[in-house]
């Protein structure tokens, strides 16, 4: 499990860079500031939980049940909060349509990153 968390972490924080850098770069003169912003929100959480998800790391060694929900809420909502926004901060330069549909999705993603978090508590809490 420990592999699969530092190989995860490092497929998140590669595409956290390359979609900053494509935000910085490559997006900046077809979005709005405000999209811009909602895309770097993405982006940031998702940083912030790829992290999270390296520190999973120094517990997986323990086999512990709550590190592997924790694991999975923090991937979960990587997709969901983080994927969202960027889909919805691209939504109108790109006519996605579909889109629109987005929107309940991202506190869906928001409270998956609230389990990750309660979920590692509890681990590191019964850790002895």
């Amino acid at each position: 499990m420990n592999k699969r968390i530092i190989l995860t972490a490092a497929v998140f924080g590669a595409l956290a860079v390359i979609f900053g850098a494509f935000g910085a770069h490559g997006l900046k003169n077809i979005l709005s500031s405000y999209q811009l912003d909602i895309w770097q929100k993405g982006v940031d959480y998702q940083f912030y939980h790829t992290f999270a998800i390296l520190y999973l790391s120094t517990f997986a060694r323990y086999k512990n049940k709550l590190i592997g929900l924790s694991f999975l809420f923090f991937c979960l909502g990587i997709f969901l909060f983080s994927g969202s926004l960027y889909l919805l901060a691209v939504k109108d330069a790109y006519h996605l349509n579909f889109a629109s549909y987005l929107g309940p999705i991202t506190p869906i993603g928001g409270l998956f990153f609230i389990l990750g978090w309660v979920f590692l508590f509890l681990a590191a809490f019964r850790d002895k």
